[in-house]
Parts: C-alpha cells; structure tokens; sequence
C-alpha cells in the first residue's frame, strides 16, 4: 500500500499539512510516535481529572484562515479570551495589569508612570506598523537568494517597497529585526515595572537575555496574531491546548487522511537521491510520492537520513542551527487560587485571567540569566504563571485549579545534568518566587510535573529541549531558515519536505509552516 504523502510527526503543523494535502484529493498518512497527537500542542490527564497543556499553554498565532477554511470551530475548537492579558504583582504591594481596553492600560501604567501612559499607545501603534510589513511576509514563501528567479527577485521587490512604506519607522524596523529587546524598551518606557513586564516576552524560548541582539524579534514575534478577531490578544483554548489539535485530527480524518499514534519513524527512504518512504521503528517499510517532515532539522537530516547523502554546503549550514534552551515547564495542580498579596482574592479575579508574571525588574533577568549562562540553573528564576481554570472550568475538577508555570533560566547542559533531584530542586526555588507573591501556594499544591529542557527533548522530540525547532534568530528566519536557498519547504533530496517550525516562519502555535509547506508540496512536480 502507498500514500501521496507521508507526514512524520503529528504536531500541530504536520496535521495542518496533512489536512491541506488531503482537501486536494491527495491520500495522506500521519505517522506520530506519541499515544496522542499534537505534539507540544496537547492535552493529556497528567493529575486525575485535570485537563493539562503539557508544553504549550496559549494560543494567538494560530491562522485565521486556517481556522475558517479547515472549519475547526465546527470540531470543537474554542478560543476564550483574556482579559486582562497580564498581572505583574511587585515586592512593594504594587501591581500592574494590562489588557485590551486603551483607557485600562492608561490608568494602570499611570500608577507607575504618566509619561509612560502617555508613550504606551505609541510604541504599540510602532509595532503594529512594523508588524503590517512583517506579517504578510509569514504566509509567503520566502524568496531564494542564493538562485533568484523572476518569482523571487519579484518577492524581493514587494517586500522592498513594503519595507520603504514605514518611513519614519524604518530604523525601528531593522532593530526590531536585529536588536536587543532592553534598549528599544528603555528608549521608550522608564519605569521598571512596565519594562520587566513587556521584557518577559522578549526570552520566551531563547537562551537569551533582553539586553542581547534577536531578543527584539522574540518580543515582536510575540504581540502578533489575534483572538477572535482582535489583533494581539492572547487566548486559552477551551480544554487545553489539545482542543486544536484534536479539532485538526477530526476534520483530517474526515477529509480522509489516516492518522496512525505510537508509530515511530527510524528512517526516511532515499533512492536515486529521493524521499520514496519511510521505516518505522518496528520495521515497516511505507512508501509515498512525497515526504513532509514536521520535526526538527537535526532529527530530519541526521538521524532519518545519512547526511552523506546531503550537499556538503547544506549540512554546514545546519550546523549553524543553535538549539540551545533554557525553558523549563512546570504544571501545577491546586486545591486553591494564588492569593496574591498584591491583589488579594481567593476567588477568579482579574489577577489569575491572565499571564502573571513574576519578575520586578530587567536587571532580575539579567542576573537570572548570568547563572545560566555558565552552566547553573537560576537560583532566583524568572517565572510566568498561568492559570486557565481561573477563565475555563472544564481543565480541572470542582474547586480545584491549574497553573502552568513556564520558567527561565534552566540550561539543557545545567552543570551535573537533570537529574530527579536537580529538577525537584530548580521546581522549589520556582515555586518560593511565586510564594514570595503568593503567601500559601505551596501548602496548596496537589501535585506537580517538572520537564526541563532534557525532558522537553525526549517527550517532544524537540532538540535541546528549543521550543522552536531552532532559535529564531535573524540568521535563521526568513529566507535563511532553515538555510539560505532552501526556505521554500524543499529539501536536497527530493520529494522532501519541511512542514515545522524548523521551515519558515518559525517556531509558536502558528499552522503557517504547515500551511505554506503543503502550497508547495501541491505546486512541486
């Protein structure tokens, strides 16, 4: 038996893919070597009766139109708004939120800041001028400047008048592009609390600090997307972040496709210099007329193919690839709601909506991330805390809550390696800050799940433990990711393709890999 196409990994993506292959009319086969499909986009029972988001925890960049066309809301899928979108208690009793509503954010920066009420609307109107260029770039795919063709030198063109359109904001452009996220936030804001709070978005997923070129990118990357419609706005799915892989499932089964779990992929099948099949860990042999691989670069090309069998030029390239991590996950469930001394309450308030983010000023992230950075866990991480129960009740039982806790700084290579007790202890330190916030939250812990960066790796097949499949750094976005004349989805062997964050865009909740990757699987002969 033989497919059109194969899809290794069952991530959110390679569904996606899948999907868009099927609507075609092709015969499609999802291999993932999980129980559940989703990859880091999943819902699994981890505590009886809780309804966890095992890696990722929320959604905004997921495509609208994929949303619509797939019909997914039809499957299930829901997003339910945050608002406001962030609570940031600090150790003086103070605290600031912000949200969606201008006159909100104003009043609350205010407490901080009048010039920086005033410089808010400002910088964001920046971004979204930035982002109107940038944004159309991620459903294209990216011009190949290493052998241009008209098509190419025409994609070139656009973006070029694109980018002359932002005028004044030119320069701002290119250091969103290229530059550190610190000094564009200490430019525009004075007062610590706000920059800790915007800053935090800058180090998502990067072993990075705010003061170091690429961060920029991290932190604009994050204020695209929308909700429902509204641009910027972050969202829970209902059920977890399961619910939008399981809406993909169902609408790829109905439009056809097969999807098989616990099926490893040891091998991609190459002869004469194309992808014809795969092998399966038990020994399978399937073969199709076309390949897509959803997982990284370092998994595709070095352990399911020979590199012999790759030009010498691209395997240097792929080397250039930095997968280093230093994101742990902690998931959390409670018999009670952080009561935050800043904003005291022990029912769902305001406070436990959004992203609470524990860290007073820049200069925390940046001692935070000096440890890390010579091979020691944070003693004093960085955290950010969500809590989905607190806006959706059917993630965890009766009365009880859930807290995702994503934090920084925990290298892969941490000095004595991950072992039970490394983890348990970076977990307690973790835990102390938000007690620090939240006097009792301890005592009302049920249970807790640790995954550092080694456990992301083996759980996920994320090398590193990078939640992006590789950094997102300027050397690697665009048209140079994963390398330069191979970010149009095509690969040196032919008939394979990348479908992942490992392929332009980028790494995030996103579908766009999936998408344009399966565009050109349909134009490619």
């Amino acid at each position: 038996m033989s497919w059109d196409a194969i899809v290794v990994g069952g991530g959110h993506n390679g569904l996606v893919t899948a999907c868009y292959l099927a609507r075609a009319k092709w015969k499609v086969l999802v291999l993932e070597r999980r129980y559940v499909v989703g990859g880091a986009c999943v819902t699994e029972e981890t505590f009886p009766g809780f309804k966890v988001s095992t890696a990722a925890y929320v959604n905004s960049l997921f495509r609208p139109e994929i949303i619509r066309d797939l019909k997914l809301r039809e499957y299930g899928f829901e997003l339910l708004e945050r608002d406001p979108s962030s609570f940031s208690p600090f150790p003086d009793g103070r605290y600031l939120m912000l949200g969606a509503d201008p006159t909100f954010n104003a009043r609350e920066i205010a407490k901080f800041s009048a010039r920086d009420a005033e410089s808010y609307p400002r910088y964001v109107a920046m971004l979204e001028r930035v982002a109107a260029v940038i944004e159309p770039t991620l459903i294209q795919t990216p011009p190949n400047p290493v052998k241009p063709g008209i098509g190419d030198l025409l994609s070139l063109g656009r973006l070029g008048l694109s980018v002359k359109s932002l005028d004044g904001s030119l320069g701002e452009a290119v250091e969103i592009l290229t530059g550190a996220a610190r000094p564009i936030l200490d430019r525009w804001f004075e007062s610590e609390e706000l920059k800790a709070t915007l800053a935090t978005d800058a180090i998502i997923g990067a072993f990075a600090a705010p003061s170091m070129p690429g961060t920029a990118y991290v932190l604009f990357h994050h204020v695209m997307g929308e909700t429902n419609g509204a641009r910027g706005v972050w969202s829970y799915v209902k059920g977890g972040m399961g619910g939008l892989t399981q809406a993909l499932a169902k609408a790829a089964t109905d439009l056809g496709v097969e999807i098989r779990t616990e099926a490893e992929v040891s091998r991609i099948v190459v002869e004469n210099g194309s992808a014809v099949g795969v092998v399966l860990a038990n020994g399978d042999e399937l073969r199709a007329r076309r390949i897509a691989s959803n997982v990284d670069c370092r998994l595709t090309f070095e352990r399911f193919i020979d590199p012999q069998q790759l030009p010498s030029e691209f395997v240097a390239e792929l080397e250039r690839i930095d997968y280093g991590s230093a994101s742990a996950k902690i998931n959390v469930a409670l018999d009670a709601l952080p009561n935050f001394t800043a904003c005291p309450g022990g029912e769902p308030g305001p406070q436990h909506r959004g992203t609470v983010h524990l860290c007073p000023d820049q200069d925390y992230i940046e001692r935070s991330y000096d440890e890390a950075k010579y091979g020691r866990a944070s003693s004093e991480p960085v955290v950010e805390c969500t809590i989905p129960s607190a806006v959706d009740p059917t993630v965890a039982p009766p009365g009880k809550h859930l807290m995702s806790m994503f934090c920084q700084y925990a290298p892969y290579d941490v000095a004595g390696g991950w072992t039970e007790a490394a983890k348990n202890a970076f977990a307690d330190r973790c835990f102390a800050v938000v007690e620090r916030y939240a006097p009792g939250f301890t005592a009302s812990v049920i249970d807790r799940q640790v995954l550092s960066p080694v456990d992301i790796e083996a759980t996920f097949n994320l090398t590193g433990g990078n939640i992006f499949q590789g950094a997102m750094s300027l050397n690697k976005l665009f048209m140079f990711r994963p390398a330069p004349g191979y970010a149009d989805y095509r690969t040196p062997i032919k008939h394979l393709f990348l479908c992942g964050s490992a392929a332009h865009p980028g790494g995030g909740v996103m579908g766009t890999p999936g998408w344009n990757a399966a565009r050109e699987m349909l134009r490619a002969r």
